[in-house]
């Protein structure tokens, strides 16, 4: 394993930056990235911190600034001390700026203004939360998406995704001898849309989760029969009431969000 240094720059909350240069570090095998994050720095007072600490660790430096004065000092003290510094959006926006004939607003953060979108997202957070397995049915019709599906399909992770994107999402886990809940059917405004997987994925699912609570025994949980039946049991229910139906065997998280919320935008006539 061959490990480096990567100093991350940010004059905002240093997600963009991170985000870009875990994406890249991912595409490398046997690659170690000692990360030194920096954020809110808007000040040349930082800016000159953050080269001293550069020069006790060189190694690659990406960077978000909008400042023209905080990024020539970041360059050229990096220039002096021979290190690579990467402005990771620059490409983009030079980009979009020729594509649109617009200049660029000198605005340090400003992808992260308190606007009527943030605020829709915490709201969706909130709602995910108060509805997380089953939980809050009195008010659910309220929800924009409502998932069901056998445990461990990732109906949990799947809603925070939902509501990173604005979207207010529940999620009703579907228990063998437990009848859907009458709440869910008065739900007329809501996606309803049920999450399957293969048996054979979900017992290796089910079997890595109770070994991480240190409980090897065998159960219906985990046996093939049983688990089968509780595949197929909650397959009828969805093509009994019609529901849209995703297989999360092979998707990531993100897939599975990404295909809900395709679903969604169709249903309110957005595509």
């Amino acid at each position: 394993m061959r490990s480096f240094h990567l100093h991350l720059i940010s004059d905002s909350t240093g997600e963009t930056v991170s985000t870009a240069a875990r994406a890249a570090v991912s595409m490398f095998k046997d690659v170690d990235a000692i990360e030194h994050s920096w954020s809110l720095v808007r000040t040349r007072g930082q800016i000159e911190k953050v080269l001293g600490a550069i020069k006790d660790h060189p190694g690659m430096v990406f960077y978000t600034l909008v400042e023209p004065d905080l990024e020539e000092t970041l360059q050229d003290g990096c220039r002096k001390m021979n290190i690579p510094c990467i402005p990771v959006l620059e490409q983009v926006v030079s980009a979009l700026s020729a594509y649109l004939g617009a200049t660029v607003g000198h605005q340090p953060g400003s992808q992260h203004v308190l606007d009527e979108e943030y605020f829709s997202r915490i709201e969706a957070m909130q709602f995910v939360l108060a509805h997380d397995d089953g939980q809050s049915l009195h008010d659910i019709a309220q929800a924009d998406v409502i998932l069901l599906g056998v445990s461990r399909t990732s109906k949990t992770p799947t809603c925070f995704y939902l509501a990173n994107r604005g979207i207010k999402a529940a999620n009703i886990p579907l228990v063998p001898g437990h009848p859907v809940p009458d709440e869910l059917f008065n739900a007329h405004e809501s996606l309803v849309v049920g999450l399957t997987t293969s048996p054979e994925r979900l017992i290796q699912i089910r079997r890595n989760r109770l070994r991480s609570m240190n409980e090897d025994s065998e159960t219906n949980y985990v046996d093939a029969t049983v688990v089968r039946n509780e595949v197929n049991e909650a397959k009828h229910l969805f093509e009994t009431r019609k529901w849209p139906v995703i297989d999360v065997s092979r998707r990531s998280i993100e897939e599975t969000a990404a295909e809900v919320l395709a679903l969604h935008r169709e249903r309110a006539g957005l595509d």
